[in-house]
């Protein structure tokens, strides 16, 4: 049977999604463009034996609107004949791009697949794609779900209150994905996977100097009276610090077979062992992870002792502790370069970002086993399990 490895991984550095951040000048085009010629650069493979081009973006509208990767692959110089594609799977829309690449592989589909994505919220702010006064869910979602669906961070909030996660202890996983972040920069570990674009050279958001009593000074960002006499048991302990920013970014993973990478003198970096995909509650719309987490370990026939380390989203901190205390994983092993709190979440990059990331970490630490999920915007998480090689 065909097995999925990964042989090249790369993501830019991660920018402020405002109109001042690092990256705001980069036309989303090109700045999955520069991931993908950086991709072929270090790999040294002819693009023009790359069989399909899989992007992951959120906002589809604007200057990411048109199938974005397809003009990425011309921008990046690929010739006319690489075929492309965008999907949206939400925040997991690269990630879901990496399973749709690695199963093309494994069924014979393709021999040679690049799985990206890009999202630019400085250009393209979020909600973007939806008109003012457009109802995107329909009268049957909305007879469903009678009393209303909610935004994330009522979610966020909704989760936090579920799992008694206090202010104290989201703020300290907040500063601890920053610490960790600080030092992979330090210490030289995002040098392989970073393609620096335009002089910028390092993620924007990365505060070495944040701590618990800074983030305990912020107000709660997502506070609504309404939505508090709806859901009297939130405490409104969710806040900038504690949650991901909005940025802009791009990523890259380049996936073949072992056999076509022996053929092309490849040197894989990680197997595509498992994948999984569930859909769960729509209100409380984050905690798919835990189902998704449950199912891939099934599909890879491993226990959670097997895993060496973790990459969960970490859209906010309520998110990775509810999926904490429902899995038992050690956080030590959890984002041990930090997550999305530090580095950022540009939407549609932020999979593939994950990926690169964790295969890297992989690596530097002779990991045997990796998992990787993301919770999504409607009820939706994506998994899979990588194997070190």
């Amino acid at each position: 049977m065909r097995d999925a490895v990964i042989v090249e991984a790369v993501r830019t550095p991660i920018g402020k999604g405002r109109p001042n951040g690092s990256l705001a000048h980069v036309h989303p085009v090109e700045l999955l463009a520069h991931t993908l010629r950086t991709l072929v650069e270090r790999s040294g493979v002819d693009p023009a034996l790359i069989d399909d081009v899989i992007g992951g973006t959120v906002d589809q509208v604007g200057e990411q609107a048109m199938n974005t990767t397809r003009y990425a692959v011309l921008s990046a110089g690929f010739p006319e004949s690489v075929p492309a594609t965008t999907v949206d799977r939400q925040c997991g829309s690269s990630q879901q791009a990496v399973h749709f690449a690695a199963q093309g592989v494994i069924s014979g589909a393709y021999d040679l697949v690049v799985a990206c994505g890009v999202e630019s919220m400085s250009r393209v702010p979020m909600w973007s794609n939806v008109l003012a006064g457009k109802d995107p869910f329909g009268p049957g979602v909305a007879e469903r779900y009678p009393e209303g669906l909610i935004p994330q961070g009522i979610s966020a909030e909704l989760i936090a209150a579920k799992w008694s996660l206090s202010r104290e202890e989201m703020d300290a996983f907040a500063v601890e994905s920053h610490r960790r972040a600080a030092a992979a920069w330090e210490s030289g570990l995002f040098a392989d996977e970073v393609a620096p674009l335009d002089g910028v050279t390092r993620d924007e958001c990365v505060r070495p100097g944040s701590s618990t009593e800074v983030l305990a000074g912020l107000k709660p960002a997502y506070y609504d009276p309404a939505f508090g006499e709806r859901f009297p048991q939130i405490d409104w302990n969710v806040t900038a610090g504690n949650a991901s920013p909005v940025n802009d970014g791009a990523s890259s993973v380049l996936i073949t077979s072992s056999e076509t990478a022996a053929r092309l003198g490849l040197r894989p970096l990680a197997r595509l062992h498992s994948f999984a995909v569930t859909g769960s509650d729509p209100v409380l719309m984050l905690t798919g992870v835990v189902p998704a987490t449950e199912k891939v370990l099934r599909k890879a026939s491993l226990t959670l002792d097997d895993i060496d380390l973790f990459e969960v989203n970490e859209a906010f901190s309520s998110v990775v502790l509810a999926w904490r205390q429902e899995t038992g994983a050690d956080l030590s092993k959890v984002n041990v370069h930090g997550g999305a709190i530090a580095i950022g979440h540009p939407l549609g990059a932020s999979g593939t970002r994950l990926t690169t990331t964790l295969v890297h970490a992989m690596r530097a630490r002779g990991a045997r086993y990796a998992l990787q999920t993301m919770c999504e915007a409607g009820g939706l998480a994506n998994a899979m399990v990588l194997e070190g090689l």
